[in-house]
């Protein structure tokens, strides 16, 4: 065997090394998958709850800091009063102390007393009386430290808590938006969208006799929002509008022509703003409600129609291109 040049000696064992230092690279890492929007709901629902019982927690606070002042501010009054019984006992007792020092014989003017021994005891008497008083105020002095001491620092562990909780709701809150922009990001285009923003134009299909992209604008309604009647699209009743050309549902509010209830006018706004919001991604031709049209340039008021029903008072109509 002929032997090997130095040129292809060479190229052997650089190719050789190169193999060997490619055996031991490590392969990148594979991007971690991107959450589903199951994912994303699920944690919104988790985070959801979090904040609730944080805010719980923080109001629970509040209401135990008020009634530790509240506390304070009883012994404080008890404090008062027995100061104020302090200052007449003691005016008392030094009022009897000066007449019996002015008689000498310890007996009292004005009172009837049978015996200097009577007035003796007497004196003991208001004597004791005045030192339970003393002893009364010195430990109500001891009841309004106490609990001055405690509501200070009861103040200072409900602020360091409230402090906290805030802290806690306002991360859960962050990542709560931060989900919601990525569910947002889920929303698909609608479905014919031009390269320039344009829709091109649909023929109604399926059962339900409306347009795929109307479809598609519905279903994402009824999966967001806690809707409370059903949904009214494709109608022949003639009369022009978006109806009959399967490009418009009404998501009512109400039934039988009644005006909805407080909660349910909130969530009118609520879908309507959503569609709104979502426009140019779903294909949104305009929206009317409450008496009102918005085209995509803000609210229009319309002409009174007659009916709850014809106001469009009692439900969202969405069209789309």
């Amino acid at each position: 065997m002929a032997a090997a040049s130095p040129s292809s000696l060479a190229i052997t064992l650089i190719t050789t090394a190169s193999m060997a230092f490619g055996a031991f690279t490590a392969t990148p890492a594979a991007a971690a998958p991107k959450p589903s929007e199951a994912q994303l709901r699920a944690e919104l629902k988790q985070l959801d709850k979090k904040v609730d019982k944080l805010i719980e927690t923080y109001n629970l606070k509040r209401v135990e800091l008020a009634k530790a002042k509240q506390d304070s501010e009883t012994t404080k009054k008890r404090l008062a009063t027995a100061e104020a019984q302090l200052v007449t006992a003691q005016k008392r007792v030094t009022e009897l102390a000066r007449l019996q020092y002015q008689n000498g014989t310890g007996a009292l003017p004005n009172l009837t007393l049978p015996t200097d021994a009577s007035s003796a005891a007497l004196l003991d008497h208001l004597a004791a009386e005045q030192q339970a008083v003393v002893q009364g105020v010195a430990t109500a002095r001891d009841e309004k430290k106490a609990a001055a001491d405690q509501a200070t620092a009861l103040e200072a562990k409900i602020r360091e808590d409230a402090a906290n909780v805030a802290k806690q709701r306002d991360d859960a809150q962050g990542v709560i938006k931060d989900i919601q922009k990525k569910l947002k990001g889920l929303i698909p285009f609608g479905p014919g969208r031009r390269s320039d923003g344009s829709w091109a134009p649909e023929l109604p299909s399926g059962t339900d006799n409306i347009t795929a992209r109307m479809r598609v604008i519905r279903g994402l309604i009824q999966k967001d929002f806690a809707l409370p009647y059903e949904v009214g699209c494709f109608r022949s009743d003639g009369g022009g509008g978006e109806h009959p050309l399967g490009r418009a549902c009404d998501f009512m509010m109400s039934t039988g022509g009644s005006m909805p209830s407080a909660a349910n006018q909130a969530l009118g706004d609520r879908v309507a703003a959503w569609a709104l919001e979502n426009k140019d991604k779903l294909g949104v031709k305009y929206v009317i409600w409450k008496q009102r049209i918005n085209q995509g340039s803000g609210w229009s008021s319309m002409s009174d129609r007659g009916s709850i029903t014809q106001n469009h008072l009692d439900h969202v109509h969405i069209s789309m291109f």
